[in-house]
């Protein structure tokens, strides 16, 4: 077990920053930190980003390349079935997990500079693979900075030997729901929709063929879980705000699907019910992107 207990889910800069001296980059017990920041309008620019300045001795964790599957687009459409951010096969992840150097009791922080957009997905897909010793830093790179935290720039290594791989037991410990299964459970479930209220409408759609939202949803904005600062409200106010989401009569938050444009936002509304007390609900990976694909799914505006 790593000797320097990280809290969770969420970490804050001073914490950190404290570890990092008594235990820098390199040292064997030393968290080791992923920095996600991305670009949804320029994929390519999440390495630039890190490069640029990151928290030091973070790697860069990129939304495409390690936080989702995005190899298998249908040759005629352009699209993935799936959606535009599938989740990696867990043992992909693991391999690169074990080329970092982490293990199952290595203490993990996940960051971004937007507010954990990208950073919570990360947060979920170490979870799912049972690691438990992960949080995010609360409000990422804006916060360490405004903590007086040092920036490295260029690329950064892990500074720790890599193991053969993270050990899993092919058991995903974090509930999830295809379309199917949510076709079937539509006017049961309750499902929880984390893009924008604009897009959630249908007014506008930047990113997917069609513009509107799964019949029955309910839009909870994922900014809307945070400060002004970036970092998350507490966990009281968190809780007086979905609580109208999570305790109709009848529903089980548990059992609340959580869903977004392609699967990523819809972590950070996970993270959130679980900071506000609930507990944890279910992910709709395909979310949106996959969902409006299928002609035969319905979907509602407005």
């Amino acid at each position: 077990m790593n000797a320097f207990p990280l809290p969770t889910p969420l970490v804050d800069a001073a914490t950190l920053m404290a570890q990092l001296r008594a235990r820098p980059p390199g040292h064997p017990d030393a968290w080791r930190l992923l920095d996600c920041s991305f670009d949804l309008a320029d994929p390519a620019a999440g390495r630039r980003i890190h490069a640029a300045g990151h928290l030091p001795g973070a790697v860069h964790f990129d939304l495409d390349d390690d936080l989702s599957d995005t190899r298998r687009p249908d040759a005629r459409t352009g699209l993935d079935p799936r959606g535009r951010h599938p989740l990696p096969d867990p043992a992909c992840l693991a391999r690169r997990l074990g080329e970092l150097g982490i293990g199952p009791d290595t203490g993990v922080v996940v960051y971004d500079r937007q507010g954990g957009m990208y950073a919570a997905r990360a947060w979920w897909l170490l979870e799912s693979l049972g690691h438990r010793a992960v949080a995010l830093l609360d409000g990422g790179l804006p916060a360490w900075v405004a903590a007086g935290g040092a920036l490295e720039v260029g690329e950064a290594s892990p500074g720790v030997p890599p193991l053969a791989a993270y050990p899993i037991d092919g058991a995903q410990t974090r509930q999830r729901i295809d379309a199917d299964a949510l076709l079937r459970g539509l006017g049961r479930l309750r499902i929880v929709d984390a893009r924008s209220p604009e897009r959630f409408r249908g007014d506008v759609e930047p990113l997917d063929p069609v513009g509107g939202h799964i019949p029955g949803a309910l839009n909870r904005p994922f900014g809307d879980n945070l400060q002004s600062d970036g970092r998350f409200k507490p966990p009281a106010q968190l809780r007086a705000e979905w609580a109208p989401l999570l305790q109709a009569a009848g529903v089980d938050p548990a059992q609340v699907v959580h869903q977004c444009g392609s699967g990523v936002t819809a972590c950070h509304n996970l993270l959130a019910q679980r900071l506000a007390g609930f507990g944890d609900g279910v992910l709709y990976p395909g979310s949106w992107s996959q969902w409006c694909q299928d002609a035969a799914h319905p979907v509602a505006r407005g």
